[in-house]
């Protein structure tokens, strides 16, 4: 459903009902919300303009509809520059209940798939809505079973479609006119909240779009079968998670294998805590804790609790503070801090957190709590709580760093006698303006004059895992072009975990947009840009991952939309091709492209801009993901291109036959499931001997065995077209090694050849913003009942 409602401010704090709507959308949220939200404006006889504030349904519901309306009311926020106040969607419904003369006890009951339920009860009287538990996701069964013997309960939410059945044996179920939240719901609860004094409507600066989120309740699917995998005493990869047969017992880490870059902090790698470093916990316990630590069989306990967050941190083993480097081993590491906590009733309670006091003035402590936060915050924590000895100040000054305030006293709380301090506060994750992540500016960026010709394009890429956004005007320079990388977020389970990525770009967009308009500025020399300096938005609408996306497209036509402007979608992989004119302005069809990256491998005959015929593409694995799958094969972590270019650069690529798939085959088809699964059999049947696999050899074997592919297939495909000009594309031409072989291969046939700026290579922003000059120009624009793609063919781009 998508639920909208219109209210009129009459008197401060006072909001009157203009127009409330359910319209029923059919798993279409993307392609209804901005229209109808544009139809209920003009029918209300109200402009753009006069929107004070937007309020949004945070959830928890589906993960998807939640983030489609909350990306769409951030655009919305941002370009209009009015808060952004977040609602439950669960307390809309009661509250819709209570409005249509519901009294007394009731239970929502919301749909979270697999069998579970958001289940949360209230108290309806004429003075209001009562909430009596926090939000959290449980079986139906069990949610049921736990309404159990409550007197007088009915029943309400879209959970009662599935299991109706399974709550009338509890109580009496409300008409389906009951069920979903209403408009009406919606603002009855930012009455009432604005009423308490625990929001302020016109106070934009208060409800900053950036800082809004969903509502999740649980981690994703990746993070909960690590903790299942890390609480089990198997011994594993502390990196990736997998099991390891040659892991020894008591170590979690392959002994050879380097240290995940991406993971590290300040020399510190932070990993969630693992069964097999238990014992450990229990040592450094011993000796850095106060009272009765825990012991190893209690740590492991914890592991293996639902509602639990267990997080730990790893340094040299000199114990001086040294850092890890590239060299160190994964047998060298020690365990240097841990932190956990329980998740109950939308508190996060702090059960233990300790470092080494060797590594100590390293920001371990709060580098622990923070991810400890993050993931409190995913399974429904919003505040925090925990105990501490009145006299260790040390301790209380730290909490109250992460902006924990005193709340009371537990007398003789402690084994000894001694009192314990309550200290409670938000959950400390943080409020960074790009989800966790550092927002990148793009080298050498174009800077045009003050006043650069017009139009200026707003782009946005969202189409994996990084949140990017340029600028660009007229003449197709780029006033800016920055990135925010979830490499961090995603490289420990050895490749993009959609649900986390996701996740990532409604917490980073804001901000990464904000950032963007800011360098634009600054290149400009002005004191600021907004959406309204701009004449068209534009975002990758496809292929990609339909969940990223998503996110990108509908804040994009919510920003689109409050602008007034024009609304472009662009597709991904022309913007590969127009990332050749970030290194040459001058680049012009006819040519062939190489388009190598993490989900797409092509050769394509560009006849002009718009005008594309595929030549080739993989019929299995793309390239960027045999580097990928090769590199967690040996160990590497991700992403696998950077790593194993670099370690074929010690390597011999004549070491080891791998097969050239379809070199051969006359056409001008890749593939590369072949050539991995002979690689992994090389590594396994080394380490069946009893020898260590030689990584550098491998890595240039493999890394060659797919350039010789790949230079004679587009050696081919210059052949057949003729084609005075060779480009490349995608993240994967940023390989030294590939890049090096096509500047021979097109000195040999004295071809032209231009390639994207190593910077320019991976996914940004810029390309998109280029392309969507072109469209500007040729007048092609979206509507704004467009929606994500997760394919599309490129020779029909728009």
């Amino acid at each position: 459903m998508v639920t909208l409602g219109l209210a009129r401010i009459v008197a401060d704090g006072c909001l009157e009902v203009v127009e409330s709507r359910v319209i029923p959308a059919h798993r279409a949220s993307n392609t209804q919300l901005v229209p109808q939200i544009d139809r209920l404006m003009d029918e209300a006889g109200q402009r753009r303009g006069s929107l004070a504030c937007i309020a949004v349904g945070r959830g928890p519901g589906s993960f998807t509809g939640v983030r489609i309306a909350m990306a769409t009311a951030k655009g919305m926020s941002q370009a209009l520059g009015v808060g952004l106040v977040g609602l439950s969607t669960l307390d809309a419904i009661a509250w819709d209940a209570q409005l249509k003369g519901v009294r007394g006890p009731i239970a929502v009951v919301a749909d979270a798939m697999r069998g579970e339920v958001y289940p949360v009860a209230y108290e309806l009287s004429d003075a209001g809505v009562e909430r009596l538990g926090a939000d959290r996701v449980v079986k139906a069964q069990d949610a049921a079973d736990g309404f159990a013997g409550m007197g007088g309960l009915r029943f309400t939410g879209d959970a009662l479609v599935k299991y109706a059945d399974l709550f009338a044996r509890h109580g009496e179920l409300l008409g389906q006119d009951h069920w979903y939240a209403t408009g009406t719901g919606l603002i009855a609860c930012l009455q009432r909240a604005w009423e308490e004094g625990r929001i302020d409507p016109l106070d934009a600066h208060r409800h900053d779009p950036a800082l809004a989120l969903p509502v999740y309740t649980r981690l994703s699917d990746a993070e909960e079968n690590e903790r299942a995998r890390l609480s089990s005493l198997e011994p594993k990869n502390l990196r990736t998670g997998v099991q390891d047969a040659r892991a020894k017992s008591h170590s979690s880490m392959h002994e050879s294998s380097p240290i995940d870059a991406n993971q590290v902090v300040k020399g510190i790698l932070y990993r969630p805590l693992d069964a097999a470093h238990a014992a450990d916990v229990a040592a450094l316990e011993a000796r850095v804790m106060d009272g009765e630590p825990w012991s190893e069989r209690m740590i492991l306990d914890e592991l293996a609790q639902r509602d639990r967050v267990w997080w730990a941190a790893y340094g040299a083993p000199d114990g001086e503070g040294a850092g890890i480097t590239d060299e160190t081993l994964a047998s060298d590491l020690r365990l240097a801090g841990y932190a956990g906590c329980l998740v109950v009733d939308g508190e996060m309670q702090v059960l233990r957190i300790g470092s080494d006091e060797r590594l100590r003035r390293r920001g371990i402590a709060s580098e622990l709590m923070k991810r400890m936060a993050r993931d409190a915050r995913d399974l429904g924590a919003d505040r925090c709580m925990l105990e501490v000895r009145v006299g260790n100040r040390a301790a209380q000054a730290f909490y109250r760093s992460m902006g924990l305030a005193d709340a009371g006293v537990r007398p003789r709380y402690y084994s000894d006698g001694e009192d314990a301090l309550i200290m409670t506060g938000a959950v400390p994750a943080g409020t960074h303006r790009a989800g966790g992540m550092e927002v990148r500016e793009q080298e050498e960026n174009e800077a045009a004059s003050a006043e650069p010709k017009r139009p200026l394009i707003f782009a946005i890429e969202s189409s994996c895992d990084e949140t990017a956004a340029a600028i660009v005007d007229g003449e197709g320079n780029l006033l800016a072009d920055v990135v925010a990388s979830q490499i961090d977020f995603h490289s420990r389970f050895g490749g993009v975990v959609p649900e986390i990525a996701s996740r990532k770009h409604i917490e980073a967009i804001c901000g990464v947009c904000e950032e963007c308009f800011s360098v634009a500025a600054g290149n400009l020399g002005r004191t600021g840009l907004s959406w309204s300096d701009m004449d068209a938005v534009s975002v990758t609408y496809a292929p990609g991952l339909v969940g990223a996306l998503v996110v990108g497209v509908a804040f994009a036509k919510g920003a689109a939309w409050a602008a007034g402007k024009p609304f472009i979608g662009v597709n991904h992989l022309e913007g590969h091709l127009y990332a050749n004119k970030i290194g040459a302005t001058d680049v012009e069809p006819p040519m062939v492209a190489s388009l190598v990256s993490g989900g797409n491998t092509l050769l394509v005959h560009v006849r002009g801009w718009g005008d594309y015929r595929v030549l080739g593409s993989t019929i299995d694995d793309a390239v960027g993901e045999a580097f990928d799958k090769v590199a967690k094969a040996l160990g590497l972590g991700y992403p696998g291109g950077p790593v194993i270019s670099k370690f074929a650069a010690k390597g011999d690529p004549s070491a080891i036959a791998f097969p050239r798939a379809m070199m051969h085959s006359g056409d001008l088809r890749f593939s590369l499931s072949g050539l991995k699964t002979a690689v992994v059999s090389h590594i396994n049947a080394e380490r069946a001997a009893g020898r260590e696999p030689n990584v550098p050899d491998i890595a240039a074997s493999f890394q060659q065995a797919v350039i010789d592919v790949q230079v004679a297939k587009s050696a081919a495909a210059l052949d057949e077209t003729g084609a005075p000009l060779f480009c490349l594309g995608g993240g994967v031409a940023a390989n030294p090694a590939l890049r090096a072989a096509y500047e021979k291969m097109c000195s040999e046939r004295s071809v032209r050849l231009i390639m994207p700026p190593l910077r320019s290579c991976g996914d940004n922003a810029g390309m998109i913003a280029l392309v969507a000059l072109d469209r500007y120009r040729d007048g092609r624009f979206f509507g704004l009942d467009a929606d994500a793609r997760a394919r599309t063919d490129l020779e029909q781009p728009y």
